[in-house]
């Protein structure tokens, strides 16, 4: 199950905090390298027979040049691109995966426009699974596509976008009792990716951030960030929490315009359009999540053009010595333009978060660079 059968919304894990609050920050007053498994004791699965390749503890440079330019006092990048398969997705595929051993699954599935279907197959072959991914066809960077290609995934192309794959997949899901979906629609990954706001707090000295900026496509991971801000509070590790402020690329912007029109519900885009591939999403699967931790943090969710996006990313090269690919580089596009709106502060402590390699859409870059 991954929707509640009563409000068909999707499901969450929950914790007795009172409970582990005092086994957390034992755990975490110990000292020892920063990965997704140093959080354990908030996560809902075993660590005796984890499906580690030695995800999380990703770098968190402070920004010199490229704050400078925004006028920023305090800009931090969590560069997500340094995990195993590439991005933040080994963050959640650690822990689904992990459960997916535990319940004795065989298959995993998942559809995906790269990253996510990189990662499954990485750890699928690590713990001995077969792994089916769905990818729209036609709209998928090179790069990852081979990573899945490599790990042993059996690829499908279907008609259509990645919402199409993902409509395909949960019915497979549903009617295959054999297929553990994996998408980020899955608790559990959710579960993994959370453990970015803890890692992020540690790095900064056990301070929050004022705002944190996020790409969006799916919804799953600005959901998962804010959702570990929230249990650190719960588990009073901190007396604050940051405002979640999501990202999407013009073309594909069905959350910002909703929120923008202050809508309840999004309108999914039939035909979403972006240079940046991964958040190529027009009917993101978490959207409900996703604006819960924009209006409970009191952020916002807003939109930078493929141009602003392709700046940004040459300008996290040139400028930072980071290579991202488009859609990372969507939260610093959003920052400049959240900056020009005034919706932070020069004096605010920023985290943007980087989510992938820019080796993983090489094509991309090569056409912006002319080259």
């Amino acid at each position: 199950m991954y929707t509640c059968p009563r409000c068909g919304d999707l499901l969450q894990i929950g914790y007795d905090y009172k409970l582990l609050a005092s086994q957390v920050r034992a755990s975490l007053n110990k000292t020892g390298p920063l990965s997704v498994w140093r959080y354990r004791k908030i996560l809902p699965v075993s660590d005796e027979k984890a499906v580690s390749i030695g995800e999380g503890g990703t770098g968190l440079p402070k920004s010199a040049r490229l704050a400078e330019s925004l006028d920023m006092r305090d800009v931090y990048f969590k560069n997500e691109g340094q995990n195993p398969t590439g991005s933040f997705k080994d963050r959640g595929m650690t822990v689904a995966i992990t459960r997916a051993v535990e319940i004795g699954a065989k298959k995993v599935l998942c559809a995906s426009t790269g990253n996510t279907s990189a990662s499954m197959a990485a750890y699928a072959a690590k713990a001995g699974l077969r792994a089916v991914v769905l990818i729209p066809k036609g709209k998928i960077a090179m790069g990852k596509l081979l990573q899945a290609v490599v790990h042993g995934a059996e690829i499908s192309q279907v008609e259509g976008s990645f919402d199409k794959a993902l409509e395909r997949a949960r019915r497979m899901a549903a009617t295959r009792k054999s297929l553990y979906l994996v998408n980020s629609l899955n608790p559990y990954r959710i579960e993994g990716q959370k453990t970015m706001a803890f890692e992020v707090w540690e790095q900064l000295g056990r301070r929050i951030p004022d705002a944190v900026f996020v790409p969006v496509g799916n919804a799953g991971n600005i959901s998962a960030i804010w959702k570990g801000f929230q249990e650190m509070k719960k588990l009073k590790l901190t007396n604050r929490t940051p405002r979640m402020i999501g990202v999407q690329a013009a073309g594909a912007a069905p959350l910002a315009d909703a929120y923008a029109k202050g809508r309840e519900k999004v309108v999914a885009w039939p035909h979403p359009e972006t240079i940046a591939s991964a958040i190529r999403i027009g009917a993101p699967a978490s959207w409900k999540k996703a604006l819960r931790a924009v209006k409970e943090s009191k952020g916002t969710i807003i939109r930078a053009s493929d141009d602003e996006i392709m700046t940004a990313q040459r300008l996290l090269a040139n400028h930072e010595g980071i290579f991202a690919e488009p859609a990372s580089a969507a939260s610093v596009a959003g920052l400049a333009n959240a900056k020009k709106l005034k919706l932070v502060k020069s004096r605010e402590l920023v985290v943007c978060v980087i989510t992938g390699h820019g080796l993983k859409d090489q094509k991309a870059a090569a056409n912006f660079a002319a080259l």
